[in-house]
């Protein structure tokens, strides 16, 4: 938390964050551009930001785009916030305002943290159904991870596992998962003004990919990449839907694997 304060702490810093929070996914020329200042000064800004964990870089051709990674102010919030409880609830809401609530250029959330395990066990906790119902709940997701194969959720906690048109793309223990995500549900078309509406949207269907790299310092464990991209607009009513809910599961898969609360609820299970 120390590099993340240091980071805040510049006024050019924080107007670099503002700037990827309203158009996220900017190159190192727009940057420039729209803060009006030198490319050596940005750069210097921005390997900071990273450091800190408050900015990510993703790759689109030869193309090095920057995006915004509300992970690290989601934990300061957590920490101190909820400590000393002080207009908690507002401040919480006001965060997630701030953070997700402004329509992105770019259809697609970037997000990175930092987890102290091995990439192995970080690739378990992504695809053991017992290990997942400890950050997630009893909804899911549940598949054999091999490429092709379904990945099946619950719509309701109390109801089935269900095969909602979710297939496994890519499985490489240790380095990388990626599946296509659910269309929107009947639970969805309160969200819409019409029925051709809700039907246009259903027709959209995105995809999710976990990269697992190690950290740039090695006592940070394991650096962990989560894109959920392939949406059809910025204004994508699933888009809004999961801005939200992977910062909160990144927050509580971290503390499950850094908190020794998996060793606690698996005691007795084969592992």
């Amino acid at each position: 938390m120390d590099e993340v304060f240091k980071a805040l702490a510049d006024s050019s810093r924080r107007q670099l964050l503002d700037s990827l929070n309203t158009r996220n996914g900017q190159s190192l020329r727009e940057l420039c551009a729209e803060l009006d200042m030198a490319r050596q000064s940005v750069s210097k800004h921005l390997a900071v930001l990273e450091v800190a964990g408050l900015v990510t870089t993703v790759w689109h051709g030869r193309q090095k785009l920057h995006y915004l990674n509300p992970v690290p102010i989601h934990q300061i919030a957590e920490r101190w916030i909820s400590r000393y409880e002080r207009g908690r609830m507002a401040a919480l809401a006001h965060l997630k305002h701030s953070l997700e609530g402004t329509v992105m250029s770019k259809p697609e959330f970037v997000y990175v943290t930092y987890i102290q395990t091995t990439a192995e066990e970080l690739y378990q906790a992504l695809t053991d159904p017992e290990f997942i119902k400890v950050y997630m709940g009893n909804t899911g997701p549940r598949s054999d991870w091999q490429v092709g194969s379904p990945v099946l959720w619950k719509s309701q906690p109390d109801g089935e596992f269900e095969d909602l048109g979710q297939r496994v793309l890519e499985a490489e223990p240790g380095k990388r998962l990626s599946y296509t995500w659910h269309t929107l549900q009947p639970m969805h078309r309160e969200l819409f003004d019409s029925e051709e509406e809700f039907e246009e949207a259903c027709k959209e269907r995105s995809r999710v990919t976990f990269d697992i790299e190690p950290a740039e310092v090695p006592e940070l464990g394991v650096k962990l990449t989560i894109t959920h991209d392939g949406f059809d607009s910025p204004d994508s009513k699933m888009l809004e839907s999961v801005s939200g809910g992977w910062v909160m599961i990144l927050s509580g898969l971290k503390t499950v694997l850094e908190g020794g609360k998996w060793l606690s609820e698996r005691q007795g299970v084969e592992r």
